[in-house]
């Protein structure tokens, strides 16, 4: 037995307004899955929730946290509610967490881009967003990524600078990068919108977080006639 994912969809948006059920069909046509992003053992707290903050303002659905050896935490104040409208994605279980999600992404056909200003990369403005989806993945400040990354990249993209420093802050460099690719993602002719299933199960899971005591309202539906 499954559950119709449309149906259960449609049962939910009963219990909100409007209002919100047109804001959250709105937003979802511009969700993308063309990139997404990986951000491998970000400790600090505020750059780690600017980041998902980011993410969720450009579009960017699945976050893949890699958890090595720090934990991934988010500061509620910086990130403005932003994790729970994201599919995040943890590794931290393996003994190997930066290889395990790496080669997870690249089963799944997704490009690996490595962002380092100490490679000799790409000009984000020149990158070839046409050529596939792609996985950007961003470092600590200090140590950048790691060679498990780094060895196993496929390409590299950098950004423009013409000061002493020569690096950015993490939260800086992700929304520089998303804001630059993702304008010319919707300016291009590429696909780069969700289909439809999986739309319906992002806004499902968006509309639990929104309805009270949703587990029970789903149960109460997987009893009745939901469950095919």
């Amino acid at each position: 037995m499954y559950m119709s994912s449309k149906a259960f969809l449609s049962h939910l948006e009963s219990f909100v307004t409007e209002n919100r059920k047109e804001l959250f069909h709105k937003i979802i046509e511009y969700r993308t899955r063309y990139i997404t992003v990986v951000l491998e053992d970000i400790f600090q707290p505020h750059n780690a929730s600017a980041v998902l903050r980011t993410c969720d303002c450009f579009g960017i659905q699945d976050v893949h946290i890699i958890e090595n050896r720090n934990k991934y935490k988010v500061n509620p104040d910086v990130a403005l509610g932003s994790d729970k409208w994201l599919t995040l994605k943890k590794y931290r279980n393996a003994r190997q967490n930066s290889i395990k999600a790496i080669e997870g992404l690249k089963k799944k056909s997704y490009r690996i881009v490595a962002t380092s200003p100490h490679k000799k990369g790409v000009d984000v403005n020149n990158f070839d967003i046409a050529a596939g989806k792609f996985a950007l993945v961003f470092g600590t400040e200090l140590q950048g990524l790691t060679p498990d990354i780094l060895d196993r990249a496929d390409e590299f993209i950098s950004i423009p600078m013409f000061g002493f420093t020569e690096s950015f802050n993490i939260s800086v460099s992700a929304a520089i990068i998303l804001h630059t690719l993702v304008v010319r993602l919707h300016e291009s002719g590429i696909d780069w919108k969700m289909k439809p299933d999986e739309k319906n199960k992002v806004l499902i899971s968006w509309f639990k977080t929104s309805v009270k005591r949703s587990d029970l309202i789903e149960k109460s539906f997987r009893l009745g006639k939901g469950c095919l």
